[in-house]
């Protein structure tokens, strides 16, 4: 996955995160994701940097950062309000120089083994809660969900205006695959400046998978289908760069 998103940046020309998030660091640690994230971004030549994507506790945030990863998000989005808060603002101070994300209401969906409702962030509440953390970034509740929609999702682009209005931080859109690109664009043109892309992702490299083992049904040396679903997932990147308008940004 890492060698394939990176493959797309340079070739888009577009500055590119990958992320990891806390169930993904349930099959390897920090440390070591760190290390390869950094030794294949140190040859790439594009803006990229590693996130702890829905980081789940103060130590685990603290530990990303000790590993070395760039840019951090703290999730106290369950928590009653001002203990979000209170978590948020701890872990914006242990960062020092590095960006902090937080995420106010809820987005829907299942991610890393947990399933919740959407609960849509309150613009009024968004501007208290950047003010008092000092986030860098700001993931909204919108309609988006993680994982797999049921039907066409429906965003509340008019509650992403607001919320731009009263905040003046980078604004994140999780839960992006399976919302479509019109819906995608007009995201970007109201405020959003970083697009997550998780699912979509696996779909392909699965596909690429399946596709080279049909193909070579007795394979066994995983670099072989490896390598397909590595080429399928640049290709999906470099369509979704186009699509979020980073290409040639770098």
């Amino acid at each position: 996955m890492m060698q394939a998103v990176l493959a797309a940046a340079v070739q888009m020309r577009a500055p590119v995160i990958l992320q990891t998030t806390p169930g993904t660091l349930g099959y390897a640690p920090p440390e070591l994701f760190a290390a390869m994230a950094g030794a294949l971004m140190a040859q790439v030549g594009v803006p990229a940097l590693l996130h702890l994507d829905h980081g789940n506790s103060f130590e685990l945030a603290e530990r990303a950062k000790r590993a070395g990863y760039g840019s951090l998000m703290i999730d106290g989005s369950k928590l009653p309000y001002e203990e979000n808060v209170e978590l948020t603002g701890r872990v914006v101070r242990m960062a020092g120089t590095l960006p902090v994300e937080a995420e106010l209401g809820t987005v829907g969906g299942k991610e890393d083994g947990h399933q919740a409702q959407v609960q849509y962030t309150d613009p009024e509440q968004a501007a208290d809660f950047a003010a008092r953390t000092g986030i860098g970034s700001f993931a909204v509740a919108i309609g988006t969900a993680h994982g797999f929609y049921k039907g066409e999702p429906k965003l509340d682009l008019d509650r992403l205006s607001l919320i731009r209005q009263r905040v003046d931080i980078p604004l994140v859109l999780h839960g992006t695959s399976g919302v479509s690109g019109e819906q995608v664009r007009a995201c970007v043109r109201r405020g959003i400046c970083k697009v997550n892309y998780a699912t979509d992702l696996r779909v392909a490299y699965t596909a690429g998978v399946r596709a080279a083992l049909v193909q070579k049904p007795d394979a066994v040396d995983p670099k072989l289908f490896g390598k397909a679903g590595r080429e399928a997932v640049q290709r999906r990147v470099c369509e979704l760069m186009e699509l979020c308008g980073c290409a040639g940004k770098a």
